[in-house]
């Protein structure tokens, strides 16, 4: 009988690996918004979302409601690594009537005793920050708002269930007229035993609390936690895993002796996994394992056992005192004859095999959880192997010598990939109180100052209907004959009067120059669609600042390159030339270069006729078989691709390295251009809207401090503020100034930060990706040599948000402008258009093009805008407008 009875208390290691896949998927729907109210594991949020640094200073106040006492205290922090804080104590007996009484009672009871503490201590500090320990199921929405679920451990104030305990605390403070205490942080237990077991350069991330109650809690990736709106960092959860097999999951695990303990109990069929843990439950499960194999004549025969059948006449402090000692049966025999039994040697021993079977499997079942909020974690950020630090705390922890030892094999057996360290709580949860107060304050002083520094990033509605209005107005000065000259946004006539129809047929030629590679293309246009064929060829940055000669003899032997390997050297195919720089066109296939942009500043071109360059480079090869028909920009290269597709795309927008947008004007307000009748393309080149100072009122220091530093400085303001090739310096200069602020790398970043241009775009589209783990953002930073905390990681995602966000907002407000001048050109109450766009920025920022669309539907709500991106714009639509060329002046 006692063989059966130690066999059902022993859970084979298959059934444990099976337990803790099954802890893995309730924790998941915890955290799930579809699946968390039917969860047993709550997967609580606590607003944690940092470990002490160790930089926290100050004076900081504890209030810690403990089982029949509040703990209060006073830890002075010097900003040494947390190593040698100064702690003041004060414990006050709480009156029982107070623990089932009213609960403004409690909350008072609570904030005079925080009244004489103060008082008695001689504290004299202006502002006090009180971390609240309140070891109770809560529903948090903040850190410091917090509404009590239900109570337990003996406490059922009334009224409180509910309501935000936070409040409550302040209220009864503020009654004691203590002004200067402010409560700014709630939490519990097992995050106090957290944040007690985390020092400077050690920080923890799980805790285990092995008590009376049970719980875990451990930082999670905060975009998995879906029940709050927090995407960035970490977040501490508490798991409240005393739920655990409430669902019946553990059914096969649990004994008669279980069943036995939880119908007695106060709450039957709740907290299984606590029951079967808690060391307010193992005194009484030994207790029914006796009761049992004393019925069935295995122990105390011819003795009365009826004392076993009393509630609690067993508690869990005489079961780890029958088994810490390892020799012998005299404590045995002298804790049992204490109960009133009469027990033989025999008795002494089986109880004793009974009691270490208790606490060995409560033990593993703790190892067992463990291994699943480790593996978790592991998995979660994606990691082969993770190392962490394990706060542990709690009487059965404390009470039996075998308890770590039973944990980590058992934990190590279970979750081989992850490496534990436990560490004990020094002094259970007040002294993290204190920490996950300080953090927040930390923090919060943090947060303060980092808005100030992105606050003028930050646009409102009102800036953006202002540079709306800006930008039409510019636009209008653009258009006027008169004014044309003088103007920021040049409008310039592009000779492209048509899109295509769809009758477009044959075979063309394209060329796309636009940045530092080059492309060459075959096109055939036929019924049946668009095939291509392209290479691509590099710009060498010598040839792109060196003699307009050499560029154009450059691209001349790129092209007969192209020619020979697709056969089409005797071919003479009408070409169309995508050229992505500002000119002034006089004709479809004339266009003098106005400026150089994108790094580009080759001697002898700016003012010359770009087609006439090319074909003179082609005399020079002695290539005759070259007949460019149309100049064209990659805007409205990409209009055109749209076109072919979609009838209604008449806007043309490029967000890449650079930007710039084309529309469709009625030619009676192009004043630049003979003709009244029509339509023709313009070129915009908005990049240079605010070089005449319009935008300066949203030009920050840091915009300055980049444009400074451009080839171009004053030149290309409104692009500086959106493109690609800009954003990532602005990111730069404000981390710089970040970290002079010391907000940032500890205020010591590698040099590495100040070399110019190290963030490329793609960081900034990479690091803003929803869900990416912080593992990864720190990843991509030490590949930068920049050695980033988490917290750093959650900041600079920050700042990356904060620019692109603004570059789209700016984009569309810019955009918002154009659609609100076709719709009152057309004469219309609601504009239906489609927008071929092109870029980097666009296409792969995750949230660039969603921003963009959002704000612009605020700005014009009687356009109905479509955005359709471009497939190969620069390419297919250069050949696309040669098409049309043709077409227009067939036979």
């Amino acid at each position: 009988q006692v063989q059966r009875a130690l066999r059902a208390l022993t859970i084979p290691l298959e059934r444990l690996h099976i337990m803790k896949g099954h802890m893995m998927q309730a924790m998941r729907r915890g955290l799930s918004r579809h699946s968390h109210s039917q969860a047993t594991l709550k997967m609580l949020p606590t607003y944690i979302c940092a470990t002490p640094d160790g930089t926290e200073k100050g004076d900081f106040l504890v209030v810690e409601l403990c089982q029949s006492q509040v703990r209060t205290l006073l830890v002075t922090l010097f900003g040494d690594g947390n190593l040698s804080p100064q702690m003041m104590y004060k414990t006050f007996d709480m009156p029982e009537d107070i623990m089932q009484g009213e609960g403004e009672a409690l909350f008072d009871f609570i904030a005079q005793c925080v009244s004489q503490f103060l008082a008695d201590s001689n504290s004299s500090v202006e502002h006090l920050p009180l971390g609240f320990v309140f070891p109770f199921s809560c529903r948090q929405t903040q850190l410091n708002k917090a509404e009590l679920i239900s109570w337990s451990k003996g406490f059922s104030c009334s009224d409180v269930e509910g309501k935000d305990v936070v409040q409550l605390l302040q209220s009864a403070i503020n009654k004691q007229e203590l002004s200067h205490v402010e409560v700014v942080a709630l939490m519990n237990d097992t995050v106090g035993t957290m944040m007690t077991c985390s020092t400077e350069g050690r920080p923890c991330e799980v805790a285990l609390v092995a008590d009376k109650g049970s719980n875990c809690c451990f930082m999670a990736e905060a975009h998995l936690v879906e029940t709050t709106e927090e995407t960035s960092g970490r977040m501490c959860i508490n798991t409240e895993w005393g739920r655990f097999g409430d669902d019946g999951i553990l059914s096969d695990i649990l004994t008669p002796y279980d069943e036995c303990v939880d119908e007695e109990s106060s709450s039957p069929g709740e907290k299984r996994f606590e029951k079967m843990v808690g060391s307010l439950y193992l005194g009484e499960i030994t207790r029914h394992v006796l009761i049992a194999l004393a019925a069935e004549k295995a122990l105390f025969t011819g003795s009365s056992v009826a004392v076993l059948k009393e509630r609690g006449v067993l508690e869990t402090h005489q079961v780890l005192e029958i088994i810490n000692i390892e020799e012998g049966t005299a404590v045995t025999k002298r804790a049992l004859e204490a109960l009133g039994l009469q027990p033989n040697e025999r008795d002494c021993s089986r109880v004793q095999q009974i009691c270490r079977a208790v606490v060995s499997r409560a033990a593993t079942l703790y190892a067992t959880g463990l291994a699943a909020v480790l593996s978790y974690m592991c998995q979660t950020r994606d990691m082969d192997q993770l190392l962490v630090n394990v706060g542990v705390d709690g009487e059965l922890y404390r009470g039996h010598t075998r308890f770590e030892e039973i944990l980590q094999s058992v934990t190590k057996l279970l979750a081989p990939e992850c490496v534990a360290t436990l560490l004990p709580s020094t002094d259970g949860s007040g002294r993290g109180a204190a920490m996950v107060t300080a953090v927040a304050v930390r923090l919060e002083a943090q947060r303060r100052e980092v808005a100030e520094i992105l606050a003028p990033l930050r646009l409102n509605r009102d800036d953006l209907v202002q540079v709306q209005t800006l930008m039409r107005q510019e636009m209008e000065l653009g258009l006027g004959q008169e004014t044309h000259a003088n103007a920021s946004v040049r409008m310039l006539p592009t000779y492209v009067c048509h899109t295509p129809d769809g009758t477009e047929q044959g075979e063309f030629l394209a060329l796309d120059l636009g940045g530092t590679n080059f492309r060459v293309l075959v096109v055939h246009v036929t019924e049946e669609g668009i095939r291509m064929a392209s290479e691509i060829y590099v710009i060498p940055t010598a040839i792109m600042q060196g003699t307009g000669e050499a560029l154009f003899d450059h691209i001349i032997d790129c092209i007969m390159d192209f020619q020979q390997k697709q056969d089409l050297m005797t071919h003479t195919l009408p070409l169309g030339f995508t050229f992505s720089f500002p000119c002034q066109q006089v004709g479809l296939d004339k266009a003098l270069l106005l400026t150089w942009t994108k790094g580009f500043s080759a001697s002898g071109c700016v003012g010359q006729d770009v087609v006439q360059l090319l074909r003179e480079a082609a005399e020079r090869k002695q290539h005759a078989g070259l007949k460019v028909v149309a100049l064209v920009n990659d805007t409205v290269g990409t209009m055109m691709s749209c076109g072919y597709e979609d009838p209604k795309c008449e806007i043309g927008l490029i967000v890449g390295t650079g930007t710039n947008a084309c529309y469709m004007e009625e030619m009676r307000n192009v004043g630049t251009v003979e003709g009244d009748e029509g339509r023709m393309c313009i070129n915009m080149e908005w990049g240079a809207f605010g070089d005449n100072g319009c935008l300066d009122h949203i030009f920050t220091s840091f915009d300055r401090v980049v444009d400074d530093q451009t080839i171009n400085p004053g030149k290309q303001r409104f692009e500086k503020l959106i493109s690609g090739m800009y954003l990532g310096e602005i990111v730069r200069h404000i981390l710089v100034a970040m970290a002079d602020k010391e907000l940032l790398f500890h205020g010591n970043p590698s040099p590495k930060l100040y070399t110019k241009d190290i963030f490329k775009t793609k960081f900034l589209s990479t690091i803003e990706l929803n869900g990416l783990a912080l593992r990864q953002i720190r990843q991509i930073l030490q590949d930068l040599e920049l050695n980033a905390s988490f917290e750093d990681s959650v900041l600079m995602r920050e700042v990356c948000h904060t620019v692109s966000m603004r570059a789209a907002q700016l984009c569309a407000a810019g955009l918002a402008a154009v659609v609100e001048k076709m719709r009152e050109n057309r004469g219309l109450d609601q504009l239906s258009v489609t927008v071929g766009v092109d870029g980097t920025l666009y296409k792969l920022h995750p949230n660039f093009s969603h921003w963009l669309q959002n704000t612009l539907r605020d700005l014009a709500p009687n356009c109905n805008v479509s955005f359709m991106p471009s497939e190969d714009g620069s390419g297919k639509g250069a050949a696309l407008v040669a098409a049309v060329a043709c077409r227009m002046t067939g036979p």
